[in-house]
């Protein structure tokens, strides 16, 4: 952990209202080095709450898994989910935990343009990784994959890659088999004989449907009724990790003002690195996420 320099004006033992410290310095505090120590141990605990609150939607992840795995194995065979779309995420976030580490060395050593460089281009990662997620979320919503009672599929064939031929069987289903056709039979050989009707075979199917078509498409159905449970999950874990994505871009952004201003310097560096790691936490939850909703399967 990186070390506070003792600010020439304020120090052990001598803080108190009436001695001068640095601005910089809150007032509860005797010295930059134990300030710096109280935000790393309250930044801790919090980055330990969030730990917990994510653990909660993994436990539900996991639950939800082995009670419906063929929900999962579906979405993933039926691309619901782009893999490209989220590997591309996986990158942009990956740089952007790069440029806020390479931020955070720059504010302790006082390279104040590397600094605002690092921290815009983690700006742009971020912004960069929400742009992904818009696209996909609008496919989503136009296709009715929702949740639970929203959940309303549509037929698709696209550019997207997506075929939901599961919803197709559920939402249209089969033509019934043509009727019996009855026909006058040719005149007997014998007069006496009375005139007699038959019976002529169906057409044959011009498909080529499975012997058990129809327990193939009730496993269909069942699967397409079940699948709000999956698009709940995604919703839930991806829109909470969006949602700080957003309040990581505010941090990052009160940072990039302070770094444009000059207020960090090697004696004060305190916001960086707790930002930092607030960041790099974000991008933790994510390398979970990527694989959890998009690979497994």
């Amino acid at each position: 952990m990186a070390s506070v320099p003792p600010a020439s004006t304020a120090t052990s033992g001598q803080h108190d209202a009436h001695t001068a410290h640095p601005p910089f310095l809150a007032h509860h505090f005797d010295t930059p080095q134990q300030q710096f120590d109280s935000a790393t141990l309250g930044m801790w605990l919090f980055v330990a709450t969030e730990i917990l609150m994510f653990s909660g939607l993994f436990c539900a992840y996991a639950y939800f898994r082995m009670q419906h795995p063929e929900i999962f194995t579906e979405a993933y065979k039926r691309h619901y989910l782009s893999v490209s779309w989220g590997a591309v995420n996986t990158v942009v976030l990956l740089v952007s935990s790069f440029t806020m580490a390479t931020a955070v060395w720059a504010a302790q050593t006082g390279r104040r343009q590397t600094l605002i460089a690092m921290l815009t281009l983690t700006l742009l990662c971020a912004a960069g990784f929400l742009g992904v997620k818009y696209i996909e979320y609008s496919k989503k919503i136009e296709k009715g994959l929702l949740w639970g009672k929203l959940f309303n599929p549509k037929t698709y064939s696209g550019s997207y890659g997506h075929e939901l031929d599961a919803v197709a069987a559920y939402a249209e289903p089969p033509a019934p088999a043509a009727a019996p056709v009855e026909a006058e039979a040719a005149p007997p050989a014998d007069p006496d004989a009375v005139s007699a009707t038959f019976t002529a075979p169906a057409a044959a199917p011009t498909g080529a449907l499975p012997a058990d078509v129809e327990s193939v498409r009730l496993t269909a159905e069942e699967k397409v009724r079940n699948m709000h449970i999956f698009f709940g999950i995604y919703y839930v874990m991806t829109g909470l990790h969006g949602v700080h994505v957003v309040a990581g871009m505010i941090a990052i952004g009160w940072l990039l003002v302070g770094a444009c201003l000059g207020r960090f310097t090697p004696a004060y560096f305190t916001p960086v690195p707790m930002v930092g790691l607030y960041w790099h936490v974000v991008d933790l939850v994510w390398i979970y996420l990527f694989p959890l909703l998009y690979l497994i399967h």
